[in-house]
């Protein structure tokens, strides 16, 4: 029996492939490339100069792309078999050369042709593929979290979860805030920071961490304390603000710059063995504020940090996650955020409690007869009761 060549089906006619060289030196003399792969595989990137259109959609789409039935075509896909059932829909719709590129997209990426990126970017469709084929995400929800500004507010218990998962997801520009430095005591809950880093500043070690997790994502560093005179001009810009701070002042700072700016703030904290989180959304009429739960700020001996009172290590990892999905949801607009609801957490009972959490009308920050009398007012508030 003769030797079947290389890359070629023992039941195939020699027209029915070609090999992506070949192919390539076809596109140069006028054959179309056409890339049958879904959209989602497509958003990695794509053999230069084809045209990218879903197997499912070559009857009713292509002869409109194309009308020109004498045109040679060559159909191309991840690995070489979808091509060929492309090919055969073309050849009954009456295009008349069209061969299907052995190997697919796999072996054009293997022998070096050139490509040109995707909506996503180069490695988008391998690192994102679980995202891509959610239809609540897909390509079109993949680019907008790509697109996506979020500051950090610490990065310390909430921010080292919420940072992890806010990077693996691809969200395009993180902005990590705190002024403080690694000390040992964190690393028992504190899961970006390592023994090797102890004494670096918490953003810069943060900084490390998620860069070696996804490096296609930009990390911005602010290695200073939320302060009145500094806070809007920290969180600017952002689309989404997440609170992982340790402390009342820096909650009420936040709570009224993102109201003042229209920025949704996601809530999160936690003591001993329980935790809590909500939305704040200034963007929606009905959403409560911060303020709205915590009028007035406790004073020390009502509320004591994780210092003083001691805190479960993996339950901010469970806080924070949460705070991480219910940014992703936003940035989305995906699903029913936590606005207006209370979500607290018992570790201890493995139990999940809601609570209505609805805007109130005489709220001192955001009623009706609220009045914003500067950031320094509030500073001084939190100081008293501090």
């Amino acid at each position: 029996m003769a030797a079947v060549p290389s890359g070629r089906s023992a039941s195939l006619p020699p027209a029915v492939e070609i090999d992506p060289q070949a192919a390539r030196r076809a596109q140069s003399e006028g054959a179309l490339l056409l890339d049958v792969r879904e959209d989602d595989e497509r958003a990695g990137g794509l053999p230069e100069g084809a045209l990218g259109l879903a197997r499912g959609a070559i009857e009713s789409a292509f002869p409109a792309l194309e009308p020109d039935r004498g045109r040679p075509i060559l159909t191309l896909c991840a690995s070489g078999r979808r091509s060929l059932l492309a090919r055969d829909t073309l050849l009954a719709l009456g295009y008349r050369d069209v061969r299907s590129v052995s190997g697919g997209f796999a072996r054009w990426r293997a022998e070096g042709l050139p490509e040109t990126a995707g909506l996503l970017g180069a490695d988008a469709g391998d690192r994102y593929a679980r995202h891509l084929v959610l239809p609540e995400v897909g390509v079109a929800g993949q680019a907008r979290l790509l697109r996506a500004r979020i500051a950090l507010i610490g990065a310390g218990g909430l921010g080292s979860p919420a940072g992890l998962y806010l990077a693996a997801a691809g969200i395009g520009h993180l902005t990590l805030i705190d002024d403080d430095h690694v000390e040992r005591s964190n690393l028992q809950r504190q899961v970006l920071h390592t023994e090797a880093r102890i004494g670096m500043a918490k953003t810069e070690s943060a900084r490390i961490a998620l860069a070696a997790l996804n490096p296609g994502i930009e990390i911005g560093v602010r290695s200073e304390r939320l302060l009145a005179a500094n806070v809007e001009e920290a969180i600017a810009g952002h689309d989404v603000v997440i609170d992982g701070a340790d402390n009342f002042a820096v909650r009420y700072l936040l709570d009224a710059a993102t109201r003042r700016l229209g920025i949704p703030l996601v809530y999160g904290a936690v003591h001993r063995f329980s935790g809590q989180v909500s939305v704040f959304d200034p963007r929606d009429a009905a959403s409560p504020c911060y303020r709205c739960l915590f009028p007035e700020p406790p004073s020390a001996a009502e509320a004591p940090n994780c210092s003083e009172a001691g805190v479960l290590g993996v339950l901010p990892g469970t806080v924070g996650l949460l705070q991480a999905t219910e940014a992703i949801k936003l940035v989305l607009g995906a699903g029913r955020p936590l606005t207006g609801r209370l979500l607290c957490y018992d570790a201890l009972a493995a139990t999940f409690r809601e609570l209505a959490l609805p805007r109130d009308p005489d709220c001192p920050g955001c009623g009706s007869g609220a009045v914003f009398t500067g950031y320094e007012d509030i500073a001084r508030i939190c100081a008293a009761a501090g």
